[in-house]
C-alpha cells in the first residue's frame, strides 16, 4: 500500500535532509517521483546531498538555511510554494544533541531547542498552511524520541526539546482533524537506535543493535500506510514490548506518586528490575 498523499508530481519537503533520517526519507519520496525541497544547513553536505539525489534522478531543491529561524522558513516556503508543485509531504526532521545541565549550559540549551523544537514549529507554521489550503491528501511527520516520553537522565535538554515536539505534534494532530475539509494529518516519528552521524561518529561501521535510516523510514512509511499517529520504531537492540515497559514506568510516575525518574532512584532499583524482568 501507499499513502494517498505520497504520489509522484506532489512535493515532499523534509529538513534535516541532508544525512541520517531525512536524507534516507528523501531517497523514498524521490523514488515516488516526487520533487524534493531539501532543507539543512549550509555547506558541503547538503550541496552533496543534492548531487546525489539528483544524480539518481530526482528533482531536488536545496535550501540552505537554519530551521531555528524563522523568518528564512518563511521565505523557504514562498519560494518552494512559488517554484515547486502543490506540498504533499512535510517532515520536520532537523536534529541534534548537545551535552547539556539543568543548571548550567545555558548556550546548549538555546541551540537545541531552536533546532529540535522551534524547527519543528517553525516548519509546521510555514508550510503547512499552503497544504492545508490546497485541499489534496498530506502528512506532516515531525521527528521527536523516546527521551522526550521516558526522559532519561544525562541530556535535559535534548529531553525538553524532544518532549515539547511530541506535545506539539498531539496538539497539531487534534486541531488538523478539527479544521473543515482538511486532508492533512500529522504524525510522531519516534525513532530506536538508528545509525546515524547523530548517534555515531562518520564512518564508523552500524552496531548490530542499530537500524539503518533506510530501516526507520520503511518502517514508517508502512506506519503511515496504518494511519498510525505514533510511529514507534523498534531496532536490533530494543523490541516493542521493552519500549511499551519503559513508557509504561514513566508514567507510573505519576499515578503511583513516585520520585521523579524512579527508575533510576536507588529505592526503586528491585522493583524496577522485576517490573522488566
Amino acid at each position: 500500500m501507499t499513502h494517498p498523499a505520497l504520489v509522484a508530481g506532489r512535493t515532499a519537503v523534509i529538513t534535516g535532509g541532508a544525512s541520517g533520517i531525512g536524507f534516507a526519507a528523501a531517497k523514498a519520496m524521490a523514488a515516488k517521483g516526487m520533487p524534493l525541497a531539501l532543507i539543512d544547513l549550509p555547506g558541503a553536505r547538503l550541496e552533496q546531498a543534492g548531487k546525489t539525489l539528483t544524480a539518481s534522478g530526482a528533482s531536488v531543491t536545496v535550501i540552505g538555511i537554519d530551521v531555528a529561524d524563522g523568518s528564512a522558513m518563511t521565505v523557504a516556503a514562498a519560494s518552494v510554494a512559488q517554484d515547486l508543485p502543490p506540498i504533499a509531504f512535510l517532515m520536520n526532521n532537523a536534529g541534534m544533541s548537545l551535552p547539556s545541565s539543568t543548571l548550567t549550559d545555558p548556550a546548549a540549551w538555546v541551540r537545541t531547542l531552536g533546532t529540535n523544537l522551534w524547527g519543528v514549529i517553525n516548519g509546521t507554521q510555514a508550510f503547512a498552511p499552503a497544504m492545508v489550503a490546497h485541499g489534496a491528501p498530506a502528512l506532516i511527520v515531525n521527528t521527536g524520541s523516546k527521551q522526550g516520553i521516558t526522559t532519561p537522565p544525562g541530556n535535559p535538554a535534548y529531553n525538553v526539546s524532544k518532549a515539547g515536539v511530541k506535545s506539539f505534534t498531539e496538539a497539531l494532530a487534534h486541531e488538523l482533524r478539527n479544521l473543515p475539509n482538511s486532508k492533512v494529518s500529522a504524525h510522531l516519528m519516534i525513532p530506536g537506535w538508528v545509525h546515524t552521524g547523530m548517534t555515531a561518529a562518520s564512518g564508523s561501521p552500524k552496531p548490530d543493535g542499530a537500524w539503518s535510516a533506510e530501516q526507520a523510514v520503511d518502517f514508517m512509511l508502512n506506519a503511515l500506510d496504518r494511519g498510525d499517529f505514533y510511529i514507534l520504531c523498534p531496532d536490533n537492540d530494543v523490541p516493542r514490548k521493552l519500549d511499551e515497559k519503559r513508557i509504561a514506568w514513566a508514567a507510573g510516575d505519576i499515578i503511583e506518586n513516585r520520585p521523579a525518574l524512579s527508575r533510576w532512584h536507588p529505592d526503586f532499583a528491585e522493583a524496577a528490575r522485576t517490573f522488566f524482568r
